[in-house]
């Protein structure tokens, strides 16, 4: 469970991209290229109730890098959530309340909580639209490069056998 004396020692989004190393320009960028419409900000702000937002990310994570600025632009200026982000990593006693099918460590995650710091929503890695594509598309590009390497595949089998066995 998170308190709201854990939820206070997050970062604010601001001292969250002052530390970023890798990255940062491009989420800069995406900070500044996002456009969020008008009448998702109003939904958001229409909820009249208070919201603590936890992301927890890393600056290296490629879903970070294209969710996090989504969600820092929609809730920006919004006085009804407050935003709060650890790194992965460094807070794993967080993590691990978040894991991505009860056993990845999958980042971003997005828990947003009521005043009480009971759970009201979460979003983990990516919206599962996308989650649907990005894996039907990968399972072309699989079976795509076995079709087109069947024959060194089999070989590179038997050396990767042979190696760990010493044979």
């Amino acid at each position: 469970m998170v308190t709201k004396e854990r939820f206070a020692q997050g970062m604010t989004p601001q001292q969250y991209l002052d530390q970023m190393g890798t990255n940062k320009d491009t989420f800069v960028k995406f900070l500044g290229d996002i456009k969020i419409r008008p009448e998702d900000k109003k939904a958001l702000e229409s909820l009249g109730k208070k919201l603590k937002l936890m992301v927890i990310t890393e600056d290296w994570c490629g879903d970070a890098l294209y969710n996090v600025p989504v969600l820092f632009n929609l809730t920006e200026g919004n006085p009804s959530i407050e935003t709060r982000v650890f790194l992965r990593d460094k807070n794993p006693d967080l993590m691990d309340q978040y894991l991505n099918k009860g056993m990845f460590r999958s980042i971003p995650v997005f828990v947003f909580f009521d005043e009480s710091m009971n759970e009201v929503a979460r979003l983990l890695e990516r919206p599962s639209k996308m989650t649907e594509e990005l894996e039907a598309k990968m399972l072309e590009v699989r079976k795509a490069l076995r079709a087109e390497k069947l024959l060194p595949w089999r070989q590179d089998v038997v050396n990767e056998i042979r190696g760990l066995l010493k044979a």
